[in-house]
């Protein structure tokens, strides 16, 4: 994860005595997304998108500012795409510090994008 989001997610209150970030009983995961999600889109007055979307949106964001296509699809956990056929097969490189790179990149710009708007 990138320097950005463990500043985030250390903000995140806590169970107390839970190793989960994101739950709501301390004891598992969250799961049944729809409701809450419905509730968050609802609060922000903001509706008709997808959690899905997000990825998308770091995916063009990441490929606006640079990265590499199949450094893009390693982040996404993307099996197929820009690397297949015979270098499918014989790369079996992780980009590990690519990835991490290009995801400090897009934490760099949303977080100059959270000042900019905490400014306006």
């Amino acid at each position: 994860m990138s320097a950005s989001v463990l500043r985030i997610l250390e903000r995140v209150p806590r169970f107390p005595n839970s190793d989960f970030v994101f739950t709501t009983t301390g004891r598992s995961g969250v799961s049944g997304w729809g409701k809450p999600f419905a509730r968050l889109c609802d609060s922000a007055a903001v509706h008709g998108w997808r959690l899905h979307d997000l990825r998308r949106t770091a995916a063009s964001g990441m490929a606006r500012h640079g990265v590499p296509p199949h450094v893009v699809e390693k982040v996404l956990n993307h099996i197929s795409g820009t690397i297949s056929g015979v270098a499918a097969v014989y790369n079996r490189y992780g980009y590990d510090a690519e990835k991490r790179d290009a995801l400090e990149q897009w934490g760099t710009l949303i977080e100059s994008i959270q000042k900019k708007s905490a400014s306006d």
